[in-house]
C-alpha cells in the first residue's frame, strides 16, 4: 500500500512537467551558450517556471561557459552549491549547471525579481528570481578553478546528507 502511494506521489510530481530534450531558454541569453542548446533539457512546469539542466562533460567546456551562465542569474541570487552527480527530480550529471526561472513575461510589478521575504526553503524564496544549482566534482566543475561573484550568496549543499546521518 505504502509503494503504491510513493509510486502515485511519484507519478503525479513529474505529471507537473513537461520535458524537452533541447535547452529552450530566451533568445536573450548570451549568445556563447547557444551550442549548449542541444546538450540540454528543458523542464517547464504547469504555471510556467522553466529549470534547465546543462550537464558538462569536460572542464574545457565548463569554464568557458562559466562566464556567460553567470550572465543570466538574477542580481543578488544565489548559487546553490549540490554533489555531482545530482540525481534527484532534476538531473545533472556527470557535473554542470541546473538554472531555474520564472515563466518567461511574468510582470516583474507583480512579482518582483526578489526573494520571498520569511520564506525559509531556499529554492520557493528565490522562485521569483534567475537562480542556480552548480553540480560541483571536483573535476569537471572545480571550485578552485573558477571565481564565484562577489556578493552573491553561495549556499553549500554539498554534504546536506552527511550531516543528516
Amino acid at each position: 500500500m505504502l509503494a503504491a502511494v510513493a509510486l502515485c506521489a511519484a507519478g503525479s510530481a513529474h505529471a507537473l512537467y513537461e520535458w524537452i530534450d533541447e535547452g529552450i531558454w530566451p533568445k536573450t541569453w548570451p549568445k556563447e551558450l547557444e551550442p549548449l542548446r542541444k546538450k540540454a533539457r528543458t523542464l517547464e512546469g504547469e504555471v510556467g517556471f522553466r529549470h534547465y539542466e546543462i550537464p558538462f562533460t569536460t572542464r574545457e567546456e565548463f569554464e568557458a561557459a562559466w562566464p556567460h551562465l553567470l550572465k543570466v542569474k538574477s542580481k543578488g541570487a544565489p548559487i546553490i552549491l549540490v554533489r555531482a552527480p545530482k540525481l534527484e527530480f532534476f538531473t545533472i550529471k556527470p557535473a554542470g549547471v541546473l538554472v531555474h526561472s520564472p515563466a518567461e513575461g511574468t510582470d516583474k510589478r507583480v512579482y518582483p525579481e526578489e526573494p520571498l521575504a520569511g520564506e525559509t526553503d531556499v529554492r520557493t524564496r528565490w522562485m521569483w528570481t534567475t537562480y542556480m544549482e552548480l553540480a560541483v566534482d571536483g573535476q569537471i566543475v572545480d571550485l578552485n578553478r573558477i571565481a564565484l561573484p562577489e556578493g552573491t550568496p553561495i549556499i553549500d549543499e554539498r554534504f546536506k546528507e552527511e550531516k543528516k546521518k
